[in-house]
């Protein structure tokens, strides 16, 4: 039997705040937060005591966002994780439920985003694949209007996020996982796009299945364009848990990624 050491200590709200803080967190501030909970080691209280710690950092004027998506609800035609028979594709999407910001779980993004999106005065914007949840002063501003077809770009949360100057926070995962980077995408000169589709709620209380044409996401080489933002020392690094936490301005990030992606995906497509 493998033998394994077990921390000093639990890891509370109180020693969280401390690292939040340390790590530099800004009062006041507006924090995209992007987490997976498993590498930051036993918490006392799980996901609340991190959204509790972070907002006692924060303060009553920060706001937390973090992405609520809903990737099941896509064209059945796309799904590779795993695919399914294209006699089916036709059935769901019929039948899939439509899209509502006020129920509809987000299974993929993370136990600390589904908290958020469930905390009593969060506000989701109305995006059937890519919403956000916001909890905070600035949650209005940043979740109203996302635009079906502009779906991480202008028109999204993201943008809202860069006109605020927020920060992002990665909590035990890297710069793959740092939505914010698709925004640059947006920004590059006639980037690839895609047909869309996803169920959503009628006016009349009904569901219908829309289409949309977007641009073609493509986190391929996040990974590596993350690092060479932190070469910069435009990311703050620290301990939070036992794992790491990425501290970093959004604008910093996505300005930086609009230069690299166009340097390297025109290299690469060359």
């Amino acid at each position: 039997m493998i033998a394994t050491t077990a921390p000093a200590r639990p890891h509370t709200r109180a020693s969280l705040a401390a690292q939040l803080h340390d790590l530099g967190v800004r009062p006041g501030g507006t924090v995209l937060v992007h987490a997976s909970l498993r590498p930051l080691g036993f918490l006392c209280g799980g996901p609340e005591a991190v959204l509790l710690a972070l907002r006692d950092v924060l303060g009553p004027a920060g706001t937390v966002v973090v992405p609520t998506h809903t990737p099941e609800n896509s064209d059945p035609a796309e799904w590779n994780n795993p695919p399914v028979p294209a006699d089916w594709w036709p059935v769901i999407r019929d039948e899939l439920p439509g899209f509502d910001p006020a129920v509809t779980p987000s299974r993929f993004m993370g136990a600390f985003a589904e908290l958020v999106r469930t905390w009593p005065g969060a506000l989701r914007s109305d995006h059937p694949h890519v919403s956000f949840a916001a909890l905070g002063p600035a949650a209005a501003r940043i979740v109203a209007g996302h635009e079906r077809a502009d779906m991480l770009g202008e028109g999204s949360p993201l943008a809202r996020l860069h006109d605020l100057d927020a920060d992002v926070l990665l909590l035990g995962v890297d710069h793959g996982s740092n939505t914010s980077l698709h925004l640059a995408e947006y920004r590059q000169p006639a980037p690839p796009r895609q047909r869309c589709g996803g169920a959503v709620l009628t006016a009349d209380g009904g569901r219908e299945w829309v289409w949309w044409d977007d641009v073609r996401l493509d986190d391929e080489g996040f990974t590596r364009l993350g690092a060479d933002l932190e070469a910069t020392g435009a990311v703050r690094l620290g301990p939070v848990g036992d794992g790491t936490g990425r501290l970093m301005r959004q604008r910093a990030a996505v300005d930086f990624a609009v230069e690299w992606l166009a340097r390297h995906r025109r290299t690469e497509e060359a």
